[in-house]
């Protein structure tokens, strides 16, 4: 059996992880503010998929995303597709987009329809 050269397996390597830096900061908290934030406006469209849940919400005219959990700890936590629509009304409380110019925020809570659904339990204020 021929050994493959030692560089030929480090190339694929290395490219996977150039490209994982990336994708591992945008799913963790690093791009938020610290402190929280509360965003109050209309439910423009609900997503409950992969790599996490999303709500667009208008406020005052300007469209937020407001990102929630990964789908499986999302529907844990109670909240589906079926579970809010647009036209309803949502708090969303988490952490803003340090990119002042982003309307963008990862909500530890979201409050529609008169329930509360805590998305990052251990992350809400107070608990």
């Amino acid at each position: 059996m021929e050994r493959m050269p030692i560089r030929l397996l480090a190339l694929p390597l290395l490219l996977g992880l150039g490209t994982a830096g990336p994708a591992l900061a945008h799913h963790g908290w690093s791009w938020t503010e610290d402190g929280f934030f509360e965003l109050e406006g209309t439910i423009t469209e609900v997503y409950v998929g992969n790599p996490h849940a999303t709500l667009d919400v208008d406020v005052d005219g300007e469209v937020w995303r407001v990102e929630l959990a990964p789908p499986s700890q999302t529907v844990r936590a109670g909240f589906t597709e079926e579970t809010a629509w647009a036209g309803d009304e949502v708090t969303a409380i988490g952490n803003r987009s340090r990119d002042e110019t982003e309307r963008r925020m990862k909500a530890v809570r979201i409050i529609v329809n008169g329930n509360t659904y805590d998305v990052y339990p251990g992350r809400v204020p107070g608990n």
